[in-house]
């Protein structure tokens, strides 16, 4: 039975002129609960299913939960095991657990999209993860009381859980346990790499809940062994207002924290660094990170063993099993975790889209990048633009759905680095030794006469093949070909205007293999040019670069998209599975490529190209140079 100071305590978190048992006021929000009812029910956020806005304050004298530790990070863990314990005299199936972070959850900062003047909700903002109370396989039916397990991360403040009964539509407090929280909430955390502008350059970005006028983040870097170096980071956040509409800026925002990045220059080529983050107090103490390591970029057109993995839609998922109740993605953490065991035999990565599937929920992303942290933490994480982070009508995209949930890209222009010119803009180029990739938005116009179009154009013939034969396109839509089912409703077997802008470009540059994500399967064509296969073989190419071959690997880890039952002729292989795609470029002449399963990391389809510099440079339809006839 709670005593008077838990009541008390409790009451204060739900402040907002509210008595026990008062119906809180919707109806200024009830756009706000459920925009998405006619999707599928895999493709909902598992977060917009709470009616947060209709919440009762309901509170049980004879409801309890309590939750322990309540100081975690203790030896300075950014990652804790929570155990909660609840106890409700009139259990359902359908009560549950919600962990709300900041621990305060009360209605003082609701923010209505409409601006209407109308009494305020109980609860204006999302818990950050859910769990029913029977989840535990426990006899909480007949009981009344469960143990539960949560993972939490270390998320800039506190946590309370609270017990909920009637359903995720019409949910009512019953019981609120006392706040729980690390040892320094402001821990920088999440260290991710990129690539810089120059070859010699990395980038490291992480997050903490140091503002500048708090302490001063640096990088402190170097080779073991020898005398450290010191690099300035700068310091970018977003405000809810950065936000194009709901529920980003509604139910979903959450205060992201503060964003750091450095920059390393001058890097020797192939070379191992040591790196921590620190922030040094006003006092002048620092506060560390633990140490991390990675290796430098090879040099342009360096002849050794270089290894990439490209992917896409992978999605986040909790170890804890909490928010997977839609199956919204699946197999994220099966593909983290397959990457996260190979980290010894792959050298950078792609992840050309669709993140975390956030969708507005901005705790999400905290969640994304500690999922990816083992990764991009020691290898250079290169991200591009999907649907899911930039889409939004009316905010100068190219397409005009809801996708993002009203993040129209910001969280993920601000969270992640890449090297482009305009991070508004996210198209960039990066070489990577005897690679050179060029990564397109597909969220923004890539028709011929857009800015884009001309860009792609200069990236792909700024190439020296001679130093880097192996030219790769990547975009997160579908711009070549897929048989996936929903494209061939459309009759089109790619996003519409796709390639008929850009073939003629990847057959003038001769690209050898073009990437997409956003259909969650995985699918490789032959070498293709106007709708034809220009060579029949399977599994081994060599000589002239006569066409581009185009790969779907959309199976990071969503919800799998179904093939069409159509014969797609060009098409030489599908899976309807979860997976990734791993290149290695041995040397000039040989490059091996292979799709791996994340069950199992096991390779179900490949291919080599073996060829010599003039075979770059050969004659062939539509991707030949202007000669003369004078002597």
């Amino acid at each position: 039975m709670p005593t008077m100071d838990t009541l008390f305590t409790v009451f204060l978190l739900l402040s907002s002129n509210a008595f026990l048992w008062r119906v809180c006021h919707a109806s200024s929000y009830s756009p706000l609960i459920r925009s998405d009812l006619g999707r599928r029910p895999t493709d909902e956020q598992p977060l917009s299913k709470i009616a947060v806005h209709k919440a009762l304050i309901a509170l049980h004298e004879s409801a309890s939960i309590h939750a322990s530790p309540l100081l975690l990070g203790l030896k300075g863990e950014d990652t804790a095991w929570v155990n909660v314990e609840l106890s409700y005299p009139d259990p359902s199936e359908d009560d549950w657990v919600g962990v709300f972070s900041p621990a305060k959850f009360n209605a003082s900062d609701c923010y209505s999209e409409s601006g209407k003047s109308h009494e305020a909700p109980c609860i204006c903002t999302s818990p950050i993860k859910y769990m029913y109370a029977n989840h535990s396989g426990s006899n909480y039916i007949t009981a009344g009381k469960a143990k539960l397990s949560f993972q939490i991360i270390n998320q800039r403040a506190d946590f309370s859980f609270v017990l909920f009964t009637g359903g995720l539509e019409n949910p009512k407090v019953v019981a609120v346990s006392d706040p729980i929280s690390f040892v320094n909430p402001k821990a920088p955390l999440y260290p991710r790499l990129a690539q810089g502008k120059a070859w010699d350059e990395m980038t490291i970005t992480w997050t903490s809940g140091y503002n500048i006028d708090e302490a001063t983040p640096f990088v402190e870097w170097g080779w073991k062994g020898h005398d450290p170096k010191l690099s300035p980071a700068g310091t970018l956040t977003f405000t809810r207002g950065s936000m194009c509409g709901e529920p980003a800026r509604t139910v979903g925002w959450r205060d992201p924290g503060f964003i750091h990045t450095s920059f390393l220059k001058e890097l020797w080529p192939n070379t191992m660094y040591n790196y921590r983050i620190g922030h040094r107090l006003l006092n002048g103490s620092v506060v560390w990170s633990k140490m991390y390591s990675f290796k430098s970029s090879p040099y342009p057109g360096q002849d050794s063993l270089q290894r990439v993995i490209i992917f896409g839609d992978m999605g986040k998922a909790e170890r804890d099993g909490s928010n997977e109740y839609a199956s919204y993605q699946p197999g994220s953490l099966i593909t983290a975790d397959q990457l996260i065991s190979d980290l010894d035999n792959y050298d950078i990565v792609f992840h050309i889209g669709d993140m975390p599937y956030a969708n507005g929920y901005i705790s999400q992303w905290d969640q994304f990048t500690a999922q990816v942290e083992p990764i991009a933490s020691i290898k250079p994480y290169m991200v591009a633009s999907g649907n899911h982070e930039r889409s939004w009508p009316n905010s100068g995209g190219f397409y005009d759905t809801k996708d993002s949930g009203g993040e129209c890209g910001v969280p993920a222009e601000t969270i992640y680095y890449v090297p482009a010119d305009n991070r508004a803009k996210f198209w960039y180029s990066t070489s990577y030794g005897m690679f050179h990739f060029c990564i397109a938005d597909s969220e923004h116009d890539w028709r011929e006469g857009s800015e884009q179009y001309a860009w792609i154009e200069k990236c792909l013939a700024s190439v020296d093949r001679k130093q880097q034969p192996w030219l790769i396109f990547a975009a997160h839509r579908v711009l070549g070909y897929s048989s996936n089912s929903w494209y061939a409703m459309e009759g089109s077997f790619e996003e519409p205007m796709g390639r008929e802008h850009l073939q003629k470009l990847w057959q003038k540059y001769k690209v050898d293999i073009a990437f997409y994500g956003h259909v969650h399967n995985y699918e490789r064509t032959c070498p293709i040019y106007q709708n034809q296969c220009v060579n029949m073989e399977r599994y081994s190419y060599s000589g002239t670069v006569n066409g581009t071959i185009h790969v779907v690997v959309g199976g990071g880890g969503s919800h799998l998209s179904d093939f069409t039952e159509i014969d797609t002729v060009w098409s030489l292989f599908k899976d309807h599975d979860w997976g990734f795609v791993k290149l290695t470029a041995f040397n000039h002449s040989s490059l091996l490529f292979e799709y791996k399963k994340s069950r199992d990391g096991l390779v179900y389809d490949n291919f080599t190209i073996s060829r010599d510099y003039r075979d770059v440079l050969a004659c062939v339809h539509d991707g030949c140079e202007p000669t003369t006839l004078a002597s």
